[in-house]
């Protein structure tokens, strides 16, 4: 089996970071295909914009796995960028880490917080969740308020800020499990779940996981309705994909 995991954004530090947690958990004769955006994304998502410039390259990558034989695909950022579109030039399935980690916290928990990186992030997430059909059970959506490429760079300083959040969403949200939100906080996840007794869900290995079972069970994604491939059209996406796989 083959899983192509791609990280929107243009650290190749966190790429690397992202390819060991997924090769960790990942089953034995499973293969990820680890691909990062190209020097023309942004260094880290944090808002709507950085998705928006993130997301024409990612597309063309899924299309590019897809042509080197992926089972499905993991969008390994929290805020699910490009998700929808994804599905739709995808065959195999698609798999955002917010909405594997969301769906895997249902199944443990009757109430989870999400704790993320920047205050700016926590309204995305807030309307995710809901858009996931998880509202009513999520507490709360909480914020270290570190940006992206720091929780990177300083991971012990990372791990006391999540620490202390995790149990703030224990004690004051009365939550059962937290989500990590954003995929550079996988690594912390054992050892956040060590500290704190509490259930601490990584969206990275929660995709990966799903990913392997959807696969596994030889599921594609319906083309009948929404996730049709896109309309042939001048300078639209088949003309794009065309021209990066013959490059």
């Amino acid at each position: 089996m083959r899983i192509h995991v791609v990280n929107p954004n243009s650290s190749t530090g966190m790429t690397e970071q992202i390819g060991r947690t997924a090769r960790s958990v990942a089953s034995p004769g499973t293969v990820i295909d680890l691909t990062g955006g190209g020097t023309t994304c942004p260094a880290s998502i944090e808002g709507h914009t950085d998705e928006a410039l993130c997301v024409p390259p990612m597309l063309i990558q899924i299309r590019q796995a897809e042509a080197r034989g992926a089972d499905a695909h993991v969008i390994a950022c929290f805020d699910d960028p490009g998700l929808g579109a994804a599905r739709e030039v995808a065959a195999r399935p698609v798999i955002g880490i917010c909405e594997a980690s969301v769906q895997i916290a249902l199944l443990l928990s009757s109430r989870f917080s999400v704790v993320t990186s920047l205050c700016r992030s926590v309204p995305i997430i807030e309307d995710l969740v809901e858009k996931y059909g998880a509202g009513r059970r999520c507490r709360r959506v909480r914020a270290v308020d570190m940006p992206v490429l720091a929780i990177e760079e300083d991971q012990t300083t990372a791990a006391a800020c999540l620490t202390a959040e995790i149990l703030a969403a224990r004690d004051v949200d009365r939550a059962e499990a937290v989500i990590l939100g954003c995929a550079g906080m996988s690594a912390l996840c054992a050892r956040l779940t060590a500290e704190t007794g509490m259930p601490v869900i990584d969206g990275v290995t929660a995709a990966i996981r799903l990913a392997e079972a959807l696969a596994g069970m030889g599921y594609t994604t319906s083309k009948l309705g929404v996730y049709a491939l896109p309309l042939e059209k001048p300078g639209g996406f088949g003309e794009l994909s065309e021209v990066a796989l013959r490059a």
